[in-house]
């Protein structure tokens, strides 16, 4: 990056008036400059439209503690893809012997600052590339920044480039594979007879009224991705052990069983598959490699399911929010239940998964100290018995699937498949079934049936809602749940005393239904969703909030504002989107 620097800018001056009020008061420790160099830094970066500096960066290290650095330059995009690493020193005749310490350690060499109040080290691709006093000459402070800030790992180069091409390219290539659906459709009657059959288990299993091209389109995400599955997670059996990967490979198969080759046709992409592959293989921490994911997942669906990410919401939930929210379930659990997330028959449910992120902070709430054996026990019994999540989209439920079955493997040191994820649309599961719950595959079915058995005590996660709304009306109207629109309108509905009710029909609204619904029959459980905060204060809205305040004993809200419409909340949103963002924790205790 380029980035205007100097000497008398109020910045730099300000850093240096800093250091000598630390040198008069002798307050030279880290924690004392640290935090002036940071302003530095983030200054420098405000001027990137590409980097961002992460304070406190965690650097792991295979079966070690992991290491902290003071902070990780990262890209924007991702928020994982590492530019730098800088370290903060105390004093000058220890730098060298600091630097030798930390890489020792296991410090990456690729681009790290060292800085004390008196001398800047920097080393890049393994060799000192810079050494100087930076006492009295702020001259050398900025060329220290400037190599520092400059640096690109050949490989990012590679990815920046193929990265924006691939969004193009991608839905080219897919909507030729669309093509060659649709042909071998018309000729081929092996792979008519594979496509129908799949075809029957996704309407049986997503939507009834599931369209022919968004079957073909759920082909085309598994033909342009699972490499990428394969690759990045160094996951070979990837389709040979996950269930629905499995099915979709039979259709796959028939659909290549003439002249189509699956290799040739993709062929194209490999220049784009190389370079996300080899910026991949830089990223060790596998939570990383699952942001990095997110990214390319991202550019997938912009480039080549537009319409698909805008009705589903491809929006991941901060972290700091799903933190807060299994932080807070936790503490509800012990303060009105005497128990924890651990304990035996606490059931936990993520109903909209997504790539599993909740999941993921449950079971890491869980499993923090798997090296005693009574945790390590419990951790694998949750695992197997009573963690439970759905995901209606076939790429979130693969990436959610490795992701859990990985978790559980970095804990337990041993593999075993996740049976508690399903490949369901979640309101669906309210509707009445005759003859009973047919869904995909046999596997499938028996998952969707041991969760809609099991009593579950927490639910918990971000509904679906549109990422580009401009209002609550312009949210999927097109899927009709009979049952669970009866709901809502019996208990929402009916009791209002607006006239346009239109905003009842948003989905995050039948989301707060059906887990009411799901926890029916039970005097305790906690739900804990991030939606909309529409109901919060929506005219519409007054019979459903009445009825959460008659169904459930406490009811928390974190208004977390964002509307774009409202002048006083100019605050920006969590989601980057345009409607406010609440999040809501309603509980059953048992007692009124």
């Amino acid at each position: 990056m380029s980035f205007s620097l100097k000497a008398n800018h109020k910045v730099v001056t300000e850093y240096y008036r800093e250091m000598q009020k630390a040198r008069e008061t002798k307050q030279l420790h880290e924690g004392a400059v640290a935090p002036h160099f940071a302003t530095l830094l983030r200054y420098c970066l405000g001027q990137s439209p590409q980097l961002t500096l992460v304070e406190q960066y965690s650097i792991k290290r295979d079966g070690r503690k992991p290491l902290r650095a003071d902070g990780a330059l990262v890209d924007k995009q991702t928020n994982v893809l590492l530019y730098g690493i800088w370290e903060a020193k105390d004093s000058k005749d220890k730098l060298e012997k600091e630097v030798k310490s930390k890489f020792k350690d296991g410090y990456p060499a690729d681009n790290i600052l060292f800085q004390s109040p008196d001398q800047v080290i920097l080393y890049q691709h393994g060799n000192e590339a810079f050494n100087a006093p930076i006492t009295e000459n702020p001259e050398h402070l900025i060329t220290s920044l400037e190599l520092f800030l400059s640096y690109k790992p050949p490989v990012y180069e590679q990815w920046e480039e193929a990265i924006s091409a691939f969004k193009e390219k991608v839905g080219e290539l897919g909507q030729a594979l669309v093509l060659i659906i649709l042909g071998e459709l018309k000729t081929n009657k092996a792979f008519k007879t594979a496509f129908e059959d799949f075809s029957l288990l996704c309407q049986a299993a997503i939507n009834p009224n599931l369209a022919q091209s968004a079957v073909i389109e759920m082909l085309v995400q598994h033909l342009l991705t699972e490499r990428l599955f394969r690759t990045i997670f160094n996951n070979p059996e990837f389709i040979n052990k996950n269930v629905i990967a499995k099915e979709i490979e039979k259709v796959i198969n028939a659909l290549t069983s003439r002249e189509f080759s699956r290799h040739d046709f993709l062929k194209s992409l490999d220049r784009f598959y190389t370079a996300i592959e080899a910026t991949a293989s830089t990223i060790h921490a596998y939570s990383r490699k699952q942001d990095f994911l997110n990214a390319v997942y991202e550019n997938f669906f912009q480039g080549f399911a537009v319409k698909v990410a805008d009705t589903h919401g491809i929006v991941y939930t901060p972290q700091p929010i799903v933190d807060f929210m299994v932080n807070s379930v936790q503490e509800i659990l012990k303060r009105e239940f005497n128990q924890d997330l651990s304990n035996e028959n606490v059931h936990v449910l993520d109903p909209f998964t997504g790539t599993g992120n909740f999941i993921l902070r449950v079971m890491q709430e869980i499993g923090a100290n798997t090296n005693d054996l009574n945790v390590k026990a419990k951790f694998k019994h949750k695992y197997e018995n009573e963690l439970h999540c759905n995901e209606i989209m076939l790429l979130p439920y693969y990436i959610a699937s490795m992701n859990i079955e990985h978790a559980y493997y970095e804990y337990m040191k041993t593999y075993s498949p996740f049976s508690g994820i399903c490949l369901v649309d979640t309101f669906e599961l309210a509707e009445p079934k005759q003859g009973g719950f047919n869904f995909f595959v046999p596997e499938n079915t028996e998952r969707v049936n041991a969760q809609k058995a099991a009593p579950i005590f927490v639910i918990i996660g971000n509904p679906p809602y549109n990422v580009g709304q401009q209002n609550e009306n312009d949210n999927n109207k097109n899927r009709k749940y009979p049952h669970l629109d009866g709901v809502i309108e019996q208990n929402y509905a009916k009791t209002s005393k607006a006239t346009n009710k239109n905003s009842l029909s948003d989905a995050y609204v039948k989301a707060f239904a059906w887990a009411t619904e799901r926890l029916q029959g039970q005097d305790k459980g906690i739900v804990a969703f991030v939606t909309n905060n529409g109901f919060l204060e929506g005219l519409a809205a007054d019979g459903m909030r009445a009825h959460l305040e008659s169904v459930f004993d406490k009811i928390y809200v974190l208004d977390l504002g964002g509307n774009s419409r409202k002048t006083d909340d100019d605050l920006g949103n969590v989601f980057g989107i345009r409607v406010g963002v609440s999040i809501n924790i309603l509980v059953k205790t048992g007692k009124k």
